[in-house]
Protein backbone atom coordinates (compact mmCIF):
# COMPACT_ATOMS: atom_id res chain seq x y z
CA UNK A 1 0.00 0.00 0.00
CA UNK A 2 2.89 2.39 0.60
CA UNK A 3 3.99 1.95 -3.01
CA UNK A 4 0.47 2.35 -4.41
CA UNK A 5 -0.11 5.45 -2.27
CA UNK A 6 3.07 6.94 -3.72
CA UNK A 7 2.19 6.02 -7.30
CA UNK A 8 -1.34 7.40 -6.93
CA UNK A 9 -0.42 10.66 -5.19
CA UNK A 10 3.28 11.28 -5.78
CA UNK A 11 3.70 11.77 -2.03
CA UNK A 12 6.56 9.82 -0.47
CA UNK A 13 5.50 7.77 2.56
CA UNK A 14 6.57 8.85 6.02
CA UNK A 15 7.86 6.53 8.73
CA UNK A 16 4.99 4.70 10.39
CA UNK A 17 6.65 1.92 12.33
CA UNK A 18 4.44 -1.16 12.14
CA UNK A 19 1.22 0.75 11.50
CA UNK A 20 -0.64 0.42 8.19
CA UNK A 21 -0.97 3.67 6.23
CA UNK A 22 -4.58 3.09 5.16
CA UNK A 23 -6.10 0.94 7.90
CA UNK A 24 -6.70 1.48 11.61
CA UNK A 25 -6.37 -0.17 13.98
CA UNK A 26 -3.61 -2.10 12.26
CA UNK A 27 -0.56 -1.94 14.49
CA UNK A 28 1.31 -3.40 17.45
CA UNK A 29 -0.47 -3.25 20.81
CA UNK A 30 0.73 -3.90 24.36
CA UNK A 31 -0.72 -6.74 26.39
CA UNK A 32 -0.14 -7.50 30.07
CA UNK A 33 2.70 -9.87 29.14
CA UNK A 34 3.94 -8.90 25.69
CA UNK A 35 2.79 -7.58 22.34
CA UNK A 36 0.60 -8.58 19.46
CA UNK A 37 -0.49 -7.06 16.21
CA UNK A 38 -4.11 -6.25 15.51
CA UNK A 39 -4.93 -6.05 11.82
CA UNK A 40 -8.52 -4.96 11.35
CA UNK A 41 -9.29 -4.59 7.67
CA UNK A 42 -12.93 -3.50 7.77
CA UNK A 43 -15.60 -1.93 9.95
CA UNK A 44 -17.08 -5.27 11.03
CA UNK A 45 -13.75 -6.49 12.36
CA UNK A 46 -13.30 -3.20 14.20
CA UNK A 47 -16.75 -3.46 15.80
CA UNK A 48 -16.04 -7.03 16.93
CA UNK A 49 -12.70 -5.89 18.36
CA UNK A 50 -14.45 -3.16 20.37
CA UNK A 51 -16.95 -5.69 21.70
CA UNK A 52 -14.33 -8.20 22.82
CA UNK A 53 -12.29 -5.44 24.46
CA UNK A 54 -15.37 -4.23 26.36
CA UNK A 55 -15.48 -0.92 24.46
CA UNK A 56 -18.94 -0.87 22.84
CA UNK A 57 -19.01 2.95 22.94
CA UNK A 58 -16.00 3.10 20.60
CA UNK A 59 -17.71 0.96 17.95
CA UNK A 60 -20.34 3.67 17.37
CA UNK A 61 -18.33 6.78 18.22
CA UNK A 62 -18.44 9.25 15.29
CA UNK A 63 -14.67 9.79 15.40
CA UNK A 64 -14.07 6.05 14.91
CA UNK A 65 -17.15 4.99 12.92
CA UNK A 66 -15.45 4.30 9.57
CA UNK A 67 -11.94 3.29 8.68
CA UNK A 68 -11.32 6.78 7.28
CA UNK A 69 -12.39 8.24 10.65
CA UNK A 70 -10.11 5.84 12.49
CA UNK A 71 -7.14 6.68 10.27
CA UNK A 72 -7.77 10.41 10.83
CA UNK A 73 -7.99 9.89 14.60
CA UNK A 74 -5.35 7.16 14.80
CA UNK A 75 -3.46 8.54 17.82
CA UNK A 76 -6.53 8.72 20.08
CA UNK A 77 -7.82 5.38 18.77
CA UNK A 78 -4.50 3.70 19.53
CA UNK A 79 -4.29 5.26 22.99
CA UNK A 80 -7.76 4.06 23.97
CA UNK A 81 -7.35 0.59 22.50
CA UNK A 82 -3.98 0.17 24.21
CA UNK A 83 -5.56 0.94 27.59
CA UNK A 84 -7.91 -1.99 26.92
CA UNK A 85 -5.40 -4.45 25.43
CA UNK A 86 -3.13 -4.05 28.47
CA UNK A 87 -5.82 -5.75 30.58
CA UNK A 88 -5.35 -9.01 28.65
CA UNK A 89 -2.50 -11.46 28.46
CA UNK A 90 -1.27 -12.12 24.96
CA UNK A 91 -2.78 -15.65 24.83
CA UNK A 92 -6.13 -14.37 26.17
CA UNK A 93 -6.40 -11.61 23.60
CA UNK A 94 -5.24 -13.81 20.72
CA UNK A 95 -7.85 -16.44 21.63
CA UNK A 96 -10.60 -13.81 21.90
CA UNK A 97 -9.64 -12.30 18.54
CA UNK A 98 -9.59 -15.70 16.87
CA UNK A 99 -13.00 -16.59 18.32
CA UNK A 100 -14.48 -13.33 16.98
CA UNK A 101 -12.77 -13.31 13.58
CA UNK A 102 -10.53 -10.34 14.34
CA UNK A 103 -7.14 -10.69 12.60
CA UNK A 104 -4.34 -10.72 15.17
CA UNK A 105 -0.97 -12.34 15.60
CA UNK A 106 1.62 -12.70 18.34
CA UNK A 107 4.89 -10.85 18.48
CA UNK A 108 7.13 -13.49 19.97
CA UNK A 109 10.27 -13.11 22.01
CA UNK A 110 13.12 -15.47 21.12
CA UNK A 111 12.09 -18.14 23.65
CA UNK A 112 8.60 -18.13 22.14
CA UNK A 113 10.04 -18.28 18.62
CA UNK A 114 12.07 -21.42 19.32
CA UNK A 115 9.14 -23.04 21.17
CA UNK A 116 6.74 -22.35 18.29
CA UNK A 117 5.39 -25.62 16.82
CA UNK A 118 6.20 -24.54 13.25
CA UNK A 119 9.81 -23.69 14.14
CA UNK A 120 10.16 -27.00 15.99
CA UNK A 121 8.57 -28.98 13.13
CA UNK A 122 10.95 -27.41 10.61
CA UNK A 123 13.97 -28.21 12.79
CA UNK A 124 15.15 -24.61 12.76
CA UNK A 125 17.22 -24.87 15.95
CA UNK A 126 20.33 -26.95 15.43
CA UNK A 127 23.50 -27.89 17.29
CA UNK A 128 26.81 -28.65 15.60
CA UNK A 129 29.88 -29.61 17.61
CA UNK A 130 28.03 -28.46 20.74
CA UNK A 131 27.43 -24.98 19.31
CA UNK A 132 23.77 -23.88 18.96
CA UNK A 133 22.66 -22.41 15.67
CA UNK A 134 19.79 -21.70 13.32
CA UNK A 135 19.22 -23.80 10.21
CA UNK A 136 18.52 -22.14 6.89
CA UNK A 137 14.77 -21.68 6.39
CA UNK A 138 15.11 -22.92 2.81
CA UNK A 139 14.54 -26.60 2.10
CA UNK A 140 14.65 -28.56 -1.13
CA UNK A 141 12.88 -31.81 -1.90
CA UNK A 142 15.20 -34.78 -1.46
CA UNK A 143 18.13 -32.65 -0.27
CA UNK A 144 19.75 -32.94 3.14
CA UNK A 145 20.89 -29.49 4.18
CA UNK A 146 22.18 -30.60 7.57
CA UNK A 147 24.98 -28.57 9.06
CA UNK A 148 28.09 -30.74 9.20
CA UNK A 149 30.10 -28.79 11.73
CA UNK A 150 30.19 -25.52 13.59
CA UNK A 151 31.94 -22.42 12.31
CA UNK A 152 35.63 -22.36 13.22
CA UNK A 153 36.76 -20.69 16.41
CA UNK A 154 38.70 -17.44 16.16
CA UNK A 155 42.14 -18.27 14.79
CA UNK A 156 41.42 -22.00 14.51
CA UNK A 157 42.82 -22.25 10.95
CA UNK A 158 45.20 -19.32 11.14
CA UNK A 159 48.36 -21.39 10.87
CA UNK A 160 47.05 -23.28 7.82
CA UNK A 161 45.91 -20.09 6.10
CA UNK A 162 49.20 -18.33 6.74
CA UNK A 163 51.19 -21.41 5.69
CA UNK A 164 52.67 -21.97 9.13
CA UNK A 165 51.00 -25.29 9.88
Amino acid sequence: NQAMNYLATGTAPQKMGNAHPNLAPYAVFDCADGWLILATGNDGQYQRLCALLGLPDMADAPEFLTNADRVTNRAELTRRLTEATRRFTKPELLAACEAQGVPAGPINDMAEVFADPQVVARGMQITADGVPGVRSPFTFSGADLALGKAAPKLGEHQAEVLGKG
